[in-house]
């Protein structure tokens, strides 16, 4: 059985986007399914992670087009890009509105009629039993749909993230003519998709409402997680944040707490260590320093997966921060999965009922502080601490080998299947 995967992220591509399907294709030989792989040629990419490439399976068809994109002209180019980072992309009031208004529903949109012309002569000139696209960008869904509607193949579409509700999307200031124009394409994707895919039970209940049949399988985590780093745990009582960090993540709640603490306990103060590995917004560097938390705070940048690994594997206590933003019970970061494997204690900022806090509940890996609980987040923090300068920081997380990416992909082998 053979099957198209239609993405824009894929290696040399970092960041949380090219993982997802990176570790499909990885095991989805071993469940009888051959993934063709249809992307980018020479992508502007925000951020670049070479060592990804070696995690491709040498034997699989990759096909590669060019794609112009208008960000190259409007917005930032590549190098500017990974100098700067890119939480802070959508600061431009203009460019935001030019992005959100000019290209529906997204800047990839001038990569449709070429890819879909590509592919149709390539399904008739191929077996092919499926194809599959993921998104964001969204513009992914146009182009496995117009393969659906001319050649009929069967289409599982894979939604990481929302379309018309994603959080970022109010960044854009969208006139209701764009509003409604996206609606309407997100629409015509749930309605007519063969089966469409996501990531959290409480995704799949918004997409039910228009989709026919909507499965869910998780993101993950893969073997290298389990390899020997050698590493050691902070002497200091550190805080990690792995990942970009929004100013929509922006944890006001917690260097407030922190703050707090510090003014009331010496030792704290001196022992506490923040670290933000990844990009970090404006937003959130200023309510830092407002706090008096800069000399705490290191603040490494973007680095490789490996890495990032390294760092969550030594870091006390792993923070994991969810958008106060409509919706939020459904959004489940990828690095969620990679964090219960390091038997480090999570410390999540979100809604307490969501998706989140019944995975931390059934792994046993953490807790979820509501935002405005400030009184449980400070009484979570110095137990933590408390910990910490006793007998140490640990969890014994379980139930966590249903994440693992060759498991969900015998998951996903099934679905594809029942197309």
């Amino acid at each position: 059985m053979k099957v198209v995967i239609i993405t824009y992220y894929w290696p040399p591509a970092g960041g949380s986007g090219v993982q997802r399907w990176l570790k499909f294709v990885k095991y989805l030989q071993d469940f009888g399914i051959e993934p063709i792989v249809y992307t980018v040629d020479d992508a502007n990419y925000p951020k670049c992670d070479v060592s990804l490439e070696s995690q491709v399976p040498n034997n699989i068809t990759i096909l590669k087009q060019p794609i112009w994109e208008p960000t190259n002209i409007l917005f930032w180019k590549k190098k500017q890009q990974q100098k700067k980072g890119v939480s802070n992309n959508t600061n431009s009031k203009l460019l935001s509105f030019i992005r959100g208004n000019f290209f529906i529903p997204d800047p990839k949109v001038f990569w449709v009629t070429s890819s879909v012309n590509f592919l149709k002569n390539y399904l008739n000139t191929h077996k092919i039993n499926a194809v599959i696209s993921t998104g964001p960008p969204h513009s992914m869904h146009l182009i496995a749909q117009q393969l659906q509607k001319q050649t009929n193949i069967k289409w599982l579409a894979d939604f990481r993230d929302p379309w018309s509700t994603l959080y970022y999307n109010k960044q854009f200031k969208q006139l209701d003519f764009t509003r409604k124009k996206n609606l309407k394409l997100e629409e015509s994707v749930l309605n007519n998709a063969d089966c469409v895919l996501t990531v959290s039970n409480s995704l799949k209940k918004e997409f039910s409402k228009n989709a026919n049949r909507v499965e869910v399988i998780t993101n993950g985590f893969d073997d290298e997680v389990f390899q020997d780093f050698n590493v050691k745990l902070d002497a200091k009582f550190s805080i990690s944040y792995i990942g970009l960090l929004p100013k929509q993540s922006n944890p006001k709640i917690l260097f407030d707490v922190l703050k707090d603490v510090c003014l009331e306990n010496e030792s704290f103060q001196r022992d506490l260590e923040l670290n933000f590995i990844g990009d970090i917004s404006d937003e959130v560097l200023k309510e830092i320093e407002i706090n008096q938390l800069t000399n705490n705070s290191n603040f490494v940048g973007y680095v490789s997966h490996q890495k990032a690994i390294e760092f969550q594997k030594k870091s006390q206590v792993l923070l994991l921060l969810i958008p106060n933003v409509e919706n939020a019970e459904g959004i489940l970061t990828g690095k969620l999965f990679e964090y219960l494997t390091t038997k480090r204690p999570i410390l999540a900022i979100g809604p307490k009922e969501s998706d989140l806090s019944e995975i931390l509940q059934n792994t046993e890996a953490g807790d979820v502080i509501d935002y405005n609980d400030k009184t449980g987040l400070k009484t979570k923090i110095l137990k933590m601490y408390e910990d910490f300068k006793g007998n140490g920081l640990e969890v014994t997380s379980k139930n966590i080998d249903q994440y693992h990416r060759k498991q969900l992909t015998e998951q996903l082998a099934a679905v594809i299947k029942s197309l």
